[in-house]
Parts: structure tokens; sequence; C-alpha cells
């Protein structure tokens, strides 16, 4: 959302249009994806309502491009969906994952729905159900909140229920002002970047990153990368006990796991990694709102870092926040072309790996209406991801907390050494015990 000319317009900011050109195959697709594991079985009936209050809460909105030059595109409410998908043979949980992986096909936030239910019976008698949506649409905390949204408004059988519905279209003159602001900014900011900058060029986010893990591919650039998927739990008293042994907290704990399942998977088949670099998201809300709401900055895990290093890394990584390209306002990113603004913004954020920390969620989501959770999972996947459009990150690790657990998601995306779900599976179990944790996988 921003502010302009005293008009609150809903407007996509500069972090919401870099995830909408990866949708369009300039960068890597990002979808978000929160996942329900249920006790028992979850009636279909429950489903579809549920399924009906979503069509009209946060997630039911489409990207508007704007006809004035420099006007940022808009959000319109959308209240197409694709079907409730239920599928009716029973999987193992981890045949549940890989079933999960494939529901970010074909969500489209500027042309069709963005978002997408599914669920599927589980051998043990339970459910899985997954929640899933462009990250254009929003971002891990706002998947949250769209999704506890919904189950209020379900319980309150969708009547006057909390909500934050799509908002109503800006009035058309505030394109206008949008776009006078936005080459305002641009203008301005570029002409003292340029007095300040001299004869020295203004550089992109950053170049682009080289191999890491010299793990070359005979692939070609259209083939599917191979991604593996794990999720797992975690006591949260155990999780925090062992961060606070180490002096660190529990989110530096969760950056050395997830740098060392990387390292550790790599040394055994050869590779080493040295100094691994960790993309850390930053939520910025100042209030909840379905939106991508964060910042990105970043630190280096060398193989000596304990949770106290890295408690203090991160505290002083999150003072230098990475923001768009250096020197010049980062509403450059909006007023150029796409493919411009792809190579300007190149792998911005980018890093060998990404800590993704989702922190606390409401404890209504520990229950789907009814039925009791035996887990709660929130993750990234990358429907449609190439060998050509394979990002620099490797390995991926999404940490939130509900009730008594701690849940960890890994995504890795064809690192050495992970070739299987299994293979990162035991490697993070590896790393996890020699820190003192034990991991239940799902």
């Amino acid at each position: 959302m921003s502010v302009t000319g005293g008009v609150r317009t809903p407007r996509l900011g500069v972090v919401d249009e870099i995830f909408l050109r990866g949708h369009k195959g300039l960068g890597t697709p990002n979808v978000l994806q929160g996942l329900w594991r249920t006790a028992d079985r979850v009636e279909p009936d429950l489903l579809r309502r549920l399924h009906a209050v979503l069509r009209t809460g946060d997630l039911g909105r489409r990207v508007v491009r704007s006809r004035v030059p420099g006007a940022r595109p808009a959000w319109r409410p959308n209240q197409r969906a694709h079907p409730l998908v239920l599928a009716s043979a029973p999987l193992t949980v981890a045949q549940a994952l890989t079933w999960a992986d494939g529901q970010g096909a074909d969500l489209d936030p500027e042309f069709g729905p963005g978002w997408r239910l599914s669920a599927t019976p589980l051998d043990d008698g339970g459910t899985i159900i997954a929640l899933t949506c462009s990250h254009v649409i929003a971002d891990a905390r706002g998947l949250v909140l769209a999704a506890s949204r919904a189950l209020a408004r379900l319980e309150a059988d969708g009547t006057n229920a909390p909500g934050d519905s799509p908002s109503t279209p800006a009035r058309a003159e505030s394109e206008w002002r949008d776009a006078v602001r936005q080459w305002s900014i641009v203008v301005g900011g570029t002409l003292r970047a340029v007095r300040g900058l001299g004869a020295h060029p203004v550089r992109a986010v950053r170049d682009a990153a080289p191999d890491r893990d010299g793990h070359a591919r005979a692939a070609g650039a259209d083939d599917p990368l191979p991604v593996h998927s794990v999720a797992a739990q975690c006591e949260a008293a155990i999780w925090d006990r062992v961060a606070a042994e180490h002096d660190g907290t529990a989110n530096s704990l969760f950056i050395q796991l997830v740098a060392e399942t990387l390292r550790t998977a790599g040394a055994a088949h050869g590779f080493t990694w040295a100094g691994i670099e960790a993309s850390l998201p930053v939520d910025t809300r100042d209030e909840p709102r379905v939106s991508n709401d964060i910042a990105v900055t970043s630190v280096v895990v060398d193989p000596l870092d304990t949770p106290a290093t890295l408690r203090a890394k991160a505290r002083a990584a999150y003072e230098h926040r990475m923001s768009g390209p250096a020197g010049v306002p980062e509403e450059i990113l909006q007023v150029v072309g796409d493919r411009l603004a792809h190579r300007m913004a190149a792998g911005a954020g980018e890093r060998d790996i990404l800590c993704s920390n989702i922190g606390d969620l409401p404890e209504q989501l520990s229950s789907f209406g009814p039925h009791r959770c035996l887990g709660v999972a929130a993750r990234a996947i990358h429907p449609g991801l190439t060998v050509g459009t394979r990002p620099r990150t490797r390995l991926s690790g999404y940490l939130c907390r509900i009730g008594a657990d701690y849940t960890l998601c890994l995504v890795a995306l064809d690192p050495p050494g992970i070739d299987s779900p299994d293979a990162l599976a035991e490697a993070a179990a590896r790393v996890a015990s020699t820190l003192g944790l034990s991991l239940s996988f799902w």
C-alpha cells in the first residue's frame, strides 16, 4: 500500500514487482505455501467452505498495470479461483510433501487466480492441507495473516469477521499523481547520485554470482531443476535451551543449522564450502497487513561460527539492509521496462542459503476447524524452476513456531550432496544431532 496525494492506493512496491517478474520468466519463480497436517480426516465440506471464504478474502486480488508511464501497477479485487483440489488416494507424509510441491503450478497474480487450496488424505488417517499463493500477493507473514483471518471468518460463518478485503480501486487521477511522484523520486535521486559518483558508474544490486558450488550440469537450460524438500519438528523448549547454552538465539541457531547442513552435504561429496553467505529476510511491518513487507540483509557463516557469533553478526547485519541499485533510488526499478529492471536487480537478495525466520504463528492455526493439527509449516516452493532460471541460492530454510514446537522446512535447489529428500533429511539430522537437537521429520 502507499499514500498518494492523500488517497490510500493499493499499488505494488519494488519487492512485489521483483516477484512479478519472476512469474514472467525474468528471475526465480517464487510461491509461498502454508501446510496443515491434521490428526484425522478433514471433511470435504469444511474445505469447500474455506475455499469460498478465501475467494473474497485477502488473497482474492490481482495485478492491473497502469497505462500512465511511471505509475505503479495496482491491486484489484479478483474472486476467480482455481478449483479446490481434493486428492482421493491416501499418501505417505513424504509423498504428500512431493505432492504439495506441485500445487504451485499455474498461479498467475496478473491474469488469473494467484492462489490455490488443496488437500490430500494420509495413510496414517490424517490429512495435509496446502494453501499456496504467489509471492507477489503476500510474503510468509502475509500468508499466515490471510489464513488466520480466513479461518476466523469460517468460524463466524463468514459474517462480520475481521478481515482485510482487497482494497477499492484507486481513483483514476491517482495514477497520474503516482507517476509524478515516482519520476520525481527517480530523477531527483539519480541526479544526486551522479553528482556524488562523478566518473564512477552506478552498479547493479550485485554482480551475477559465480556458480559457488562448482556443480556443473550437462542438462539444458530448459530442463527442470531437481528440488527436494523436507519438514521436521523440534520441541521449542529444547531448541531454545540449546540456543541459550551457546549464548545464541533461536534465530542464530537456525542460521547455523541451515548453513552446516549445506556444508555437511557438500563435504560428503568432496566439495568444501568455506564462508557460506546467508540471506536473511526482515519483516518490516508497522501494522498487520497482507503484503510483501520485507527487507533483506545477509551474513557470512564461517566454519568456526557458533550461535553466539552468528547472533552478533545478524544483529549488525540488520542495521545494513540490501535495497535497490547502489546510489540511485530503488524506485527506478519501477519506471524502466521489465527486462532492464530485471538486469539491474539481477539476483537481488540471493545468497548461498536463505534463512527465513517466520516467527510465532497464531495459536488459531494449531487446529483446522475442529481438527487437531499434528504440525503446521510454512515455506516457499519454485514451480517451473529450470536449470537456466536456477538462482544462486542452493538451500532455503524456513522456521516457525506454534505451540510447543518449532517447524523447520528445508528446500534444496540441487546443491552437491543432496539428490533426494532422504539425503537432505540425513544431512540435516546429522547437523542437528551435533548441535544437540533432535528433529522429527514429517
